[in-house]
């Protein structure tokens, strides 16, 4: 009686969806849960409710996931729920823990093999087998390559084909790249070492051709779970089915929409077929978000609503449950370093306002992009940590970069121009201008060392002045050695403690987190979806990765990107997935799609207007009017406002028309901040046209001058009277 009173207990506080996924029947269950939804609640509930009612032993129960720390996570809760014994692990893990039990059986008193903590090491030794000179970073892109080969169970022979029908971005030709698939599996039994997809075949081997191996596992392990299932690539699945031996007490838990790492072999079809392949499988959908305001929820419901492909199919609609919050903010701004000041500049306003700076996070599509932003932060002293990325300055193609540069400074003449000086110097890392090239590590080394060239020409457009003599000063071009000491000086400043900082970080490695405020960068075509998306179903990916970015936000989002890379640079089109965005016609324009879309209404473009405080492009019509962001500070002259509202209030009396027909309380607001002296401030500020300027614009403008309401003079009694 009282075990069950404890399995009641697991009950209390789970809203309808999540007490329906934890009493569902044993036997296949798929829980659709969307970010934000207590889907670990659900999930470690359903393992603690089963167990406390004695329906299961928590010792026979296998729980998988894909990190560490949720795999802690998840029996962190158990222990709290009071079941322990449970084995909550990652795929690795569990792997991990069966061969080496089985190893005298499996090896025949073998030791298990050195397990590589890398792969690069050997994919360079064999990349040099197969004809190839493989730096650093080409090595990563053949091992990501070889990796998504063995967990989709290519072999190495059936890798050409496999990587053409994928449609692979391979780091070089496909035939290349089997030829260093093959040497490496050589050099692997060579030298007697194994990788971790070996262990998972090895389990996999394990239970297939031992009955006593299987016997033993299936014996031990009868109840499992699956956590992030959409991240299931085929040779952990084909594991899980090992583990099964055709049982089907499984419970599953996924998103759809939250499929994000494709490129390495993982399928969200395991999450999408699951009801096929169960027929009588219980779906459970988790869609009230405990974590995002209303406002972020119906900003996530606006990106992902508009998906196509395979993972729309099980698109959750998330209804938010947490009290109103801010509109997320959307900012556009004329190039990068203006954008990247403003974010930093309004994290340090959140900091000095009471938010802990580990509750904001940057978060952008490349780690290459982060460098600007480590920049800004600094500079507005303001405490920053980098998540899944080392620092733009530690990374290892930047360190080489400087030793060139430095070296370069004794061979390249001191006249070259600096940007031409920096190219120069940077071939001797194996840099050179032009596309990048393919492959993830090898695209992400180009971008990087492209920015240091970005950077020389930003530096070289603002020359240093410096002193002759005591007074005067004059300007000269920058040289090398300037630039290398001014890469130094970033460098070092960056180096500082920042246990307690911002979080910089991608979206891929911004998985599975959240903070308090969330500023989502760089959201402009080419980057997000980036130009290496060529297919429907690569370019779907990029829209859930954005969609990602925005669950990660609970109470303020903020969504940017830069018109131009530089000052001056060449034009750039917002993010094709921002709902706010008219992109019907030229040029960066206010929301109204719906009514310029409208079949014979004529396209209008709409001036763009900048915030006069921070420089941000305004896009709601109230902040146009008032010139400035609504949460920028406000410098409104109180005394001015009431004498505009005394004035207008006698206007519209003797015009017997309400109020907000002459001006709008907004535009009384934009005229007591900005206070136009001239008819060009006046017609400036939305909401004040021809007609309104000649009828209201000398008695606006002598208010704004100081008169009063009485020293205007006799009102005009109706429109046509002027």
């Amino acid at each position: 009686m009282v075990v069950h009173s404890a399995a009641e207990l697991v009950l209390a506080g789970l809203d309808p969806e999540q007490r329906s996924a934890v009493t569902a029947p044993a036997g296949p269950v798929c829980i659709l849960a969307g970010a934000g939804t207590g889907k670990t609640r659900a999930v470690t509930s359903r393992i603690a409710h089963r167990a406390l009612s004695g329906e299961i032993s928590p010792r026979h129960v296998l729980a998988v996931t894909f990190t560490a720390r949720a795999a802690a996570e998840m029996r962190a809760r158990l222990t709290v729920l009071g079941v322990g014994g449970v084995q909550a692990r990652t795929f690795h893990a569990a792997a991990l823990r069966q061969v080496r039990y089985f190893a005298s059986r499996l090896l025949d008193g073998r030791a298990l093999p050195e397990l590589l903590d890398s792969k690069v090491r050997v994919v360079t030794l064999a990349a040099a087998k197969a004809g190839l000179r493989a730096d650093r970073a080409a090595a990563r892109d053949l091992a990501g390559e070889i990796e998504w080969a063995k967990s989709s169970l290519v072999e190495p022979g059936e890798y050409v084909v496999a990587a053409a029908k994928a449609q692979r971005d391979t780091p070089y030709e496909p035939a290349k790249v089997a030829d260093v698939f093959t040497a490496y599996e050589r050099l692997k039994r060579a030298n007697g070492v194994i990788d971790f997809e070996d262990l998972l075949r090895a389990a996999v081997w394990g239970i297939e051709e031992h009955r006593d191996v299987a016997e033993q596992v299936r014996g031990q392990y009868r109840h499992f779970v699956v956590d992030e299932y959409q991240d299931v690539n085929p040779l952990q699945q084909r594991l899980l089915e090992a583990w099964l031996g055709g049982r089907d007490d499984l419970t599953v838990v996924g998103d759809a929409s939250q499929t994000i790492y494709s490129f390495t072999g993982a399928t969200s079809s395991y999450l999408v077929d699951f009801p096929r392949r169960y027929r009588d499988a219980t779906v459970v959908r988790l869609v009230r978000d405990y974590r995002s305001t209303p406002q972020v929820v119906g900003l996530a419901n606006a990106v992902i609503g508009q998906a196509r492909g395979a993972e729309a199919r099980l698109r959750l609609e998330l209804h938010g449950q947490r009290p109103p919050g801010p509109e997320p903010e959307l900012r556009i701004f004329t190039d990068e370093p203006a954008e990247a000041n403003a974010v930093a500049a309004r994290c340090r306003t959140l900091v000095d306002s009471g938010t802990p700076a580990k509750e904001i996070a940057v978060l952008f599509r490349t780690n290459a992009q982060s460098e600007v932003y480590e920049k800004a932060l600094t500079e507005a002293g303001v405490p920053y940590v980098v998540q899944g990325a080392e620092r733009f300055f530690e990374r290892a193609e930047v360190r080489q970069a400087m030793v060139a540069l430095r070296a370069a400074t004794r061979s390249i003449p001191g006249q070259t121009p600096l940007p031409a000086a920096v190219v120069e110097a940077l071939a001797a890392v194996g840099w050179a201008p032009g596309a990048a090239p393919p492959g993830g590590a090898a695209r992400e080394r180009w971008e990087a060392l492209a920015a240091l060239v970005q950077l020389a020409e930003e530096y070289a457009a603002t020359p240093p002045v410096l002193p002759i003599g005591e007074a005067a000063a004059v300007e000269r071009p920058v040289t090398l050695s300037d630039f290398t000491e001014e890469l130094a000086r970033r460098a070092a400043q960056q180096h500082v403690p920042t246990v307690d900082g911002v979080t910089l970080a991608s979206l891929h490695s911004a998985k599975g987190l959240e903070w308090d405020a969330v500023f989502l960068v760089g959201l402009s075509e080419g980057t997000l979806p980036t130009t290496y998306a060529r297919t429907p179903e690569q370019v779907e990916e990029e829209r859930r990765l954005l969609y990602v970015g925005i669950t990660r936000a609970r109470q303020w989002l903020w969504l940017s990107y830069a018109s131009a890379r530089s000052p001056g640079g060449r034009a750039r089109r917002p993010c094709r997935f921002l709902p706010q965005l008219d992109r019907s016609g030229g040029g960066e324009r206010a929301g109204g799609s719906g009514v310029a879309r409208r079949a014979g209404v004529e396209r209008r473009r709409v001036q763009v207007a900048s915030c006069r405080i921070c420089g941000a492009t305004l896009l709601a019509g109230q902040d146009r009017k008032l010139g400035r962001c609504p949460t920028c500070p406000s410098d409104l002259d109180e005394e001015l406002y009431e004498r505009l509202r005394d004035w207008r209030a006698r206007v519209a009396g003797a015009q017997k028309v309400p109020a907000y027909v002459v001006f709008t309380d907004a535009t009384l607001t934009a005229l007591a901040e900005r206070r136009p002296g001239r008819v060009e401030e006046l017609i400036a500020i939305a909401g004040i046209g021809p007609r309104k300027l000649g009828l209201y614009g000398e008695a606006v403008l002598a208010l704004v001058g100081g008169a009063t309401v009485d020293d205007i003079g006799p009102q005009k009694t109706s429109e046509n009277s002027s």
